[in-house]
């Protein structure tokens, strides 16, 4: 089965704990600090992966974790960095907030995006050394990860796109221009998932050419299949709208689903048109079509059953697909990126929470409850460790 959307949870590494640590050396006996500072956490990362070709390797409900950042150790040792968490996607895969805003669009191979940053790794006891502090026995603690969910939509990225009515022979004309092996059936509805196929020209080019289910009139409010995949048409720079000539009123058929174009809108309503007139075969005279329009770039007559009219069709897509713009992928084309979906930690903490001998100490402004409850439970705080905010102390339970 076709999947073109995924939920996922991503909970990104927690920072390293500060080391408190001091120099003990053979006549050394105060050496001083030299507690290392923690690594930082991993991050959750989406890499748009060209041999991936849907979402469907996303479990319901995943929950996506990277690597904790080691704790710092003696001798100024920094604690290692967190392992990041990175998942392969297609290319074409949008990112989504928890509010449905676009983040990201991986629409070129490669393309990456940091949708969860790592926590911050804690300071060692050695940057709290002062001259009239010259022991101090704490350490900041690493801060927590972001994390919260996400969601992915695929669409897919085609030179051209078969658009039409059910049982117009979309499927069949897939499989005569391209390598891909369509399901073909002489009912309505035999595509159920969007089909991907390359077609190839006599001096080595390519293209890619999508056939989505077809479409009936009314899809806009959900009739048959609604405008379920339309989405995966966006990206072509042509519709290839393909109409059953036997069935005779093939401009009929053609405002038909040029109607549910323009309902759709995301700009199908604009889009280039080359009307491929099918099963030719059927007939004894060459079908008429009268639809003068300036997104129709030309009317091709075939039989996608016997082969008439196929090579020359072939040969005019790579021309005329050559001269239609590509299509934006998105307002924002991301390729590389750090866009953080969740809360951003602040550049400078305004609060700080140390470990101590004792449990944790809190300094700076009074942190919001919930937050510091976070930390602390990310910390590995135990039922009476002692919890020093200002002048207050606190037992944790």
């Amino acid at each position: 089965m076709f999947h073109d959307k995924a939920r996922l949870f991503v909970i990104a590494g927690r920072g390293g704990d500060g080391s408190i640590h001091f120099r003990r050396e053979k006549y050394v006996p105060k050496g001083g600090p030299d507690g290392g500072d923690g690594g930082e956490g991993g991050d959750v990362v989406l890499v748009a992966d060209p041999r991936r070709r849907d979402l469907s390797g996303i479990r319901p409900n995943q929950k996506l974790r990277a690597g904790k950042g080691g704790a710092g150790g003696g001798r100024l040792s920094n604690g290692a960095r967190g392992d990041d968490a990175v998942l392969p996607v297609p290319v074409g895969t949008q990112v989504l907030d928890r509010e449905e805003r676009l983040v990201a669009d991986l629409a070129r191979p490669g393309a990456r995006i940091v949708v969860a940053k790592g926590g911050t790794g804690g300071r060692g006891n050695k940057h709290f050394a002062t001259p009239t502090r010259q022991t101090p026995r704490f350490a900041e603690i690493g801060l927590p990860g972001e994390e919260g969910e996400i969601e992915l939509r695929l669409k897919l990225l085609a030179d051209a796109a078969l658009v039409g009515l059910p049982n117009a022979g979309k499927s069949s004309l897939l499989a005569r221009i391209s390598n891909a092996r369509p399901k073909v059936a002489d009912y309505p509805f035999t595509t159920l998932a969007p089909v991907l196929g390359t077609v190839e020209s006599s001096d080595g080019r390519q293209l890619v050419v999508a056939d989505v289910p077809g479409l009936i009139e009314g899809a806009s409010e959900g009739v048959g299949l609604g405008h379920e995949f339309l989405a995966h048409l966006e990206r072509a720079r042509l519709l290839l709208h393909v109409i059953d000539a036997s069935e005779g009123d093939a401009d009929e058929r053609w405002r038909t689903i040029d109607a549910e174009l323009a309902a759709y809108g995301a700009g199908l309503d604009s889009r280039a048109q080359a009307i491929v007139l099918n099963k030719i075969d059927l007939l004894t005279d060459p079908p008429a079509f009268g639809i003068e329009d300036e997104r129709i770039v030309r009317v091709f007559r075939i039989s996608a059953a016997t082969g008439a009219g196929i090579d020359e069709l072939r040969r005019a897509l790579f021309e005329l697909v050559a001269a239609e713009e590509p299509v934006a992928p998105a307002p924002d084309d991301t390729e590389l990126v750090d866009f953080l979906v969740y809360r951003p930690q602040p550049a400078r903490r305004t609060f700080r929470v140390f470990r101590t001998e004792d449990g944790f100490r809190v300094s700076g402004r009074a942190p919001d409850p919930a937050e510091l409850e976070a930390i602390l439970k990310a910390a590995g705080a135990r039922e009476g460790d002692q919890v020093e905010i200002g002048d207050e102390t606190l037992e944790w339970s």
